[in-house]
């Protein structure tokens, strides 16, 4: 049961439009705004800066707690994980390490789908970088630092929110490579082969999502993010 119920569970946690539901809360349909997504940085840029940090801490959630319900309830054979909530331990099976590893990564997986392809809004959705980076947490913790670290300095250096996404995402798959190989895992062979298959697929899937920024950046029309103006400035 564990293996088909942690997927459905992160599909239907991760379509849930939040950054639709706090716009519409603020009497906006954040689709008719700015860039008509329903992520984190069009509800920053539309609606505040509370609220979008609000759905990006949400959105993250929606990929955070599936994989660590996973996690908990699809156990690799005499480890435990860090993540392991103790209160779904009665609930939990053990599986080998492969099977483990597939399961928990399918989950992460169906959890960004729910966000990129929501039901809920016709199949369309946000660009799954929050949803990916709350999965990440889950299952590469350590790795996270050094993407937030790669997508501050590309932010900083460009003001692009779209292109300091794309970079972080790319790089993610030789930060997976490279973790595997600092702790030892792939001269002795029990690296995450499913997390680094993951972390390649999500990487192209939110490249390719972000296809429409990268032809703005392109003719130079990409949005720069910019500090809105106090009124002491003006």
């Amino acid at each position: 049961m564990q293996l088909w119920i942690c997927p459905l569970i992160a599909f239907l946690l991760g379509s849930i439009p939040f950054g639709l539901i706090i716009a519409r809360a603020k009497g906006i349909n954040i689709r008719q705004h700015g860039s008509g997504n329903i992520g984190a940085t069009n509800v920053l840029r539309v609606i505040g800066k509370k609220y979008g940090i609000s759905c990006l801490f949400l959105d993250a959630l929606k990929g955070f707690i599936p994989v660590v319900i996973a996690i908990s309830l699809i156990r690799f054979e005499g480890i435990k994980n860090p993540m392991t909530l103790t209160g779904l331990a009665p609930y939990a099976q053990d599986f080998p390490m492969l099977t483990a590893q597939i399961f928990q990564v399918i989950t992460g997986f169906c959890a960004v789908l729910g966000h990129n392809y929501s039901p809920w809004v016709g199949f369309k959705g946000g660009k799954g970088i929050a949803t990916s980076a709350g999965v990440l947490i889950a299952l590469m913790p350590a790795a996270i630092v050094i993407l937030i670290v790669v997508w501050l300095v590309v932010f900083l250096l460009t003001k692009y929110v779209s292109l300091a996404s794309i970079i972080t995402a790319a790089v993610l798959p030789l930060v997976t490579l490279w973790g595997s190989w600092f702790h030892g895992k792939i001269q002795n062979g029990t690296w995450n082969k499913p997390l680094f298959i993951f972390t390649l697929v999500i990487a192209v899937l939110a490249v390719w999502k972000h296809r429409s920024n990268i032809e703005r950046l392109r003719n130079g029309t990409e949005h720069r993010f910019t500090r809105k103006p106090k009124a002491a400035d003006v």
